[in-house]
């Protein structure tokens, strides 16, 4: 089942048990989904799909730092409960020690050396972790492991 059809799966079966925030959640999301299709004018597949609910859990967070700091907790909560519901489709994210382990393996790939290989590190490092890992905590091992 592709992740696309899952979705609307899903979305059928909130509407059966009447679970409005999962429902509306979902629908979002097929929005987002929707209007790449019009404008590409083309149906995504699933690594395209994976990408919209990156992008969207990506915002959700950039987001929920915002209203940490504004103090708007009720806001908060509301994102966190997205943030889970979101995270259901994509797969399962990569540990810190995981992570680690496959820059440190790209880094002897690439055969990098300082922080001016930088760049040929993430080129190569970020095909092998989309969609399971943040790029920021890529970033920061590539930083930490080259420096």
């Amino acid at each position: 089942m592709s992740l696309s059809e899952r979705l609307n799966e899903d979305m059928k079966l909130a509407m059966k048990s009447q679970d409005k925030f999962k429902l509306s959640v979902i629908r979002m999301v097929r929005a987002a989904i929707k209007n790449i299709e019009i404008d590409q004018r083309k149906t995504l597949d699933d690594q395209e799909v994976l990408d919209v609910l990156n992008r969207e859990v990506k915002q959700r967070k950039d987001s929920l730092q915002e209203f940490e700091k504004a103090g708007r907790d009720d806001l908060a909560e509301t994102v966190k409960a997205e943030i889970v519901i979101l995270m259901e489709y994509l797969p399962q994210q990569l540990s810190e020690e995981e992570v680690k382990a496959i820059v440190s393996q790209t880094i002897q790939e690439v055969g990098a050396s300082s922080k001016a290989d930088m760049g040929k590190v993430m080129s190569a490092l970020m095909p092998k972790v989309k969609g399971r890992a943040d790029g920021k905590i890529v970033n920061q091992a590539v930083q930490q492991l080259l420096s």
